[in-house]
């Protein structure tokens, strides 16, 4: 089958932020989210905010972004779509947390939205769907070409760990500690096309497995393909779905400069005639495990020989590549935020330091409040 490309000419960058609602006194998760965007999209065409949506269940509202050309103008968007949402939720007694996994409370009982993929999801999916009260986001990368969109990818599967580390902030579900960094994606990887995508030789063989899928009766759109990185041909980009939701926007700019900048860097090496070899399919699944265990105390592999590097420092050996690429998008200082991350330590260790020092789940679910507002990681 054929699938057209709405190729760019920029390196174009979008934002979708899942965020869970919840009670303000006494941190669980509400069931509110028809009702907040009933208020929200008072005045709009439809009675439908262009900007605030429905996800699976009725604790998640998702933001999104306009088609943006930098960083800054993508936070700016999702700031002012946040402020309105907490606006109408703090009159309700809620108010939005942006993590991958709440810290207490279960997927269990939950209302599902009253939309008709959704319902069909958990119909056809049981208790594969039923799990998923994961949030997370979504960065999409506009890049030029259908070819280029899959060569990017193949090399971007290289740098998933890098992602999942950064952004990890599930180290809990159903109520327990899961000895994990991130619980979230290996949650959602339990969906049939969900997880690590295949190694694609081109654009034709990712056009004839779509027509496979759909012939099959396997998906009903290529909406359905979930991998933790995907082309998206309507919009032209790269999407990276791999991230957990994290507490501040701070940090959602942080990774979104990181994606953005190592996209850019990626095709100007094609355009240099360089060849883009990505890692073996097996280093990266082992990579991509070690991420979501570890988070940034990982160990990822970096050869076929099996050597280690610490996954901080290849991080940080990945900022000074991407800086001049970085400054000329506009997002140095954004890019610069992500060893703010490494600094301040991610989500995932930020809330088991809050359980160490004698705090309880209650207490994460204040501080996740309090670190959206405020737009900064708690410190110890």
């Amino acid at each position: 089958m054929r699938i057209d490309f709405a190729s760019n000419e920029q390196a174009t960058l979008g934002i979708e932020v899942e965020l869970t609602m919840v009670d303000t006194e006494t941190g669980a998760a509400v069931c509110c989210s028809s009702g907040l965007l009933q208020e929200m999209g008072i005045g709009y065409p439809e009675g439908t905010h262009p900007k605030a949506k429905h996800e699976l269940f009725e604790t998640t509202v998702e933001i999104i972004t306009d088609v943006c050309k930098t960083v800054r103008e993508a936070k700016d968007d999702l700031q002012a779509t946040l402020d309105e949402l907490r606006s109408t939720a703090g009159a309700r007694g809620v108010a939005p947390i942006s993590v991958g996994t709440h810290p207490f409370a279960t997927y269990r009982g939950l209302e599902v939205s009253p939309s008709t993929r959704y319902l069909e999801l958990v119909e056809e999916m049981q208790w594969a769907a039923r799990r998923l009260f994961i949030m997370g986001i979504h960065y999409h990368v506009g890049v030029s070409s259908p070819e280029r969109a899959i060569t990017i990818l193949n090399a971007m599967c290289g740098y998933l760990p890098y992602f999942v580390a950064l952004s990890a902030s599930s180290p809990f579900y159903e109520q327990e500690d899961t000895g994990l960094a991130s619980s979230r994606i290996k949650v959602f990887e339990s969906l049939p096309t969900a997880g690590l995508p295949p190694r694609l030789g081109d654009w034709a063989e990712f056009e004839e497995l779509m027509g496979t899928l759909l012939n099959a009766g396997a998906i009903r759109s290529i909406r359905e393909i979930w991998w933790d990185i995907r082309p998206h041909p309507n919009f032209g980009t790269i999407e990276l779905r791999m991230c957990d939701a994290m507490p501040t926007l701070k940090e959602i700019a942080a990774v979104a400069a990181l994606a953005q900048s190592l996209v850019v860097a990626l095709e100007r090496s094609l355009d240099r005639g360089e060849d883009i070899d990505p890692l073996p399919v097996w280093t990266i699944c082992e990579n991509r495990w070690l991420a979501a265990r570890h988070g940034l105390d990982a160990e990822l592999i970096v050869d076929n020989r099996g050597t280690k590097r610490a996954a901080r420092e290849l991080i940080v050996d990945l900022i000074r590549l991407l800086h001049p690429t970085a400054a000329e998008l506009g997002c140095g200082r954004e890019l610069d935020d992500v060893l703010t991350i490494l600094d301040a330590g991610p989500s995932y260790a930020r809330q088991r330091r809050i359980l160490a020092s004698g705090g309880n789940p209650l207490d994460i679910v204040h501080s996740l409040v309090r670190e959206l507002e405020s737009d900064e990681p708690e410190r110890p």
